[in-house]
């Protein structure tokens, strides 16, 4: 049996270590392999190490041991996977498998281990050296992952805005459609958007296009972008016009019979729904509690969303 176990953990560890020396290089098939190892560790190689382990034990006792490690490596091993992966919950499951160990399984190894008078005292200073590193690899873990994120982010808005100067050199709209006006007005409002929070990092939007880097990167950044806040103290509030607009855009695509299709997607393509309940909402959630440079960031696509509707609609761009 014990064999049997050494070449499972074997094949387990080898899966991991091969899906993270693909994920490192970006290479296919990285997903494939942490997936499969990581759901072996803890669904079938644990289960098995801690059922033969305490099978052989002479008194069979500590049980309530036995299953906290499995849970542990389960809430641990998860969130890690999860962060790795990019999916959905993965900082909360990152939130929750990082202290995990601490407040779970480390009361419950002390008082199982101290009814033990032979206990050697090494293995509770190996275990602790064992959650430190667990923990120091997580944290590195989630440093690494957001680091990527933030680069990818930034590189967003170089795309946007190469895409931009092509839309910019299509002659203006012709006539003066009430849509054609509503674009318009809403690209005004997003610049006069993004030059305030180019004045709040005292930098100009030249700067920005030639280096996106020029702008506070996220993790040095305020949470709270304080640049579309007007008024001070009591008489503060959020500058809600480009929150209007799009929702009168909404309004005039759907009494435009030839739009209607769009006004349907709005939601999906501006990232926009209205918040009934909360005024301030939209706003507040996209472009307040959040750092200035990715307010920039979704001010640059929907700006060149913005002008790409314009374009289809003027007919520059064939649709169907």
């Amino acid at each position: 049996m014990k064999q049997k176990i050494y070449t499972l953990g074997l094949i387990t560890t080898s899966a991991i270590v091969i899906g993270g020396l693909l994920k490192i290089n970006h290479w296919p098939g990285a997903a494939y392999f942490l997936i499969l190892g990581i759901v072996m560790l803890v669904l079938v190689f644990l289960p098995l190490a801690l059922r033969n382990h305490y099978r052989t034990e002479g008194e069979r006792k500590n049980l309530l041991l036995y299953i906290v490690t499995w849970v542990t490596g389960f809430v641990v091993f998860g969130g890690m996977l999860f962060k790795t992966m990019h999916w959905p919950g993965a900082g909360i499951a990152l939130t929750i498998s990082l202290p995990f160990p601490y407040v779970v399984f480390l009361p419950v190894f002390l008082v199982s281990t101290s009814r033990d008078k032979n206990f050697d005292i090494n293995n509770t200073v190996a275990v602790l050296c064992l959650l430190a590193a667990v923990s120091i690899f997580s944290a590195l873990l989630a440093l690494n992952v957001s680091k990527e994120k933030i680069n990818d982010s930034m590189e967003l808005s170089a795309s946007y805005n190469r895409l931009e100067k092509v839309l910019d050199e299509l002659p203006a709209p012709a006539g003066k459609a009430a849509v054609m006006n509503k674009y318009n007005d809403l690209l005004m409002i997003v610049d006069d958007y993004q030059n305030r929070i180019f004045t709040t990092d005292g930098i100009t939007e030249q700067q920005w296009i030639d280096d996106p880097w020029s702008l506070k990167r996220p993790e040095t950044a305020d949470f709270v972008n304080k640049a579309l806040i007007t008024g001070k103290g009591k008489n503060s509030t959020l500058d809600l016009r480009l929150q209007t607009g799009l929702g009168d855009l909404v309004s005039e695509l759907e009494n435009s019979a030839p739009n209607e299709k769009i006004a349907g997607n709005v939601p999906l393509i501006f990232n926009y729904m209205e918040t009934p309940g909360n005024k301030f909402g939209w706003t507040e959630n996209n472009l307040i509690v959040s750092p200035g440079v990715w307010s920039v960031i979704y001010l640059d696509g929907l700006e060149t969303t913005l002008k790409l509707l314009r374009a289809a609609g003027a007919g520059y761009i064939a649709t169907d």
